[in-house]
């Protein structure tokens, strides 16, 4: 990477995965630096490709897609032909918001969020009839303990 990220770069951190609406004063309170040094900081971060994006989470219930599915996938096919054909199939489908190549018995492990079991239902059908799949099976979530996107970037 290049970049030394100090203390402050990880309380600048820290604070924007909490809240990305921060304004640069506010910010700049909240790790102890003037306002423009740490403006300086939050673009050099951007710069580096620490800080991809800033986005707004959303209540997954509100929007009607309340039911956390994964989505447990195996194949005997692992020809480049059909990992590209996968992969965009997995790609075009906006329920699949997680998509993991693993080690071990698995082969991939999807998340997805639909409105209930019919819509995962609907889902799976189309998914399968994107790609040939060896084996397909799913778990539904019965309660979220806990779910982050905030990395843990060491400081408290």
């Amino acid at each position: 990477m290049g970049l030394e990220i100090d203390t402050i770069d990880r309380k600048i951190i820290a604070a924007l995965q909490r809240d990305a609406t921060l304004s640069a004063e506010q910010l700049s309170e909240r790790v102890g630096l003037s306002r423009n040094a740490c403006w300086r900081r939050v673009k050099m971060l951007e710069e580096a490709g620490v800080i991809t994006a800033r986005v707004a989470l959303v209540d997954a219930e509100k929007l009607d897609c309340g039911l956390s599915v994964f989505i447990l996938v195996r194949t005997s096919n692992h020809e480049p032909h059909w990992l590209e054909k996968f992969r965009s199939a997995v790609m075009s489908l906006p329920e699949i918001t997680g998509i993991y190549r693993m080690s071990g018995d698995l082969d991939y492990v999807l998340r997805a969020r639909v409105r209930d079991v019919k819509a995962y239902d609907r889902l799976y059908q189309r998914l399968i009839a994107k790609v040939p799949l060896s084996d397909c099976s799913a778990s539904f979530v019965m309660e979220e303990i806990r779910e982050t996107t905030a990395l843990p970037v060491g400081v408290l």
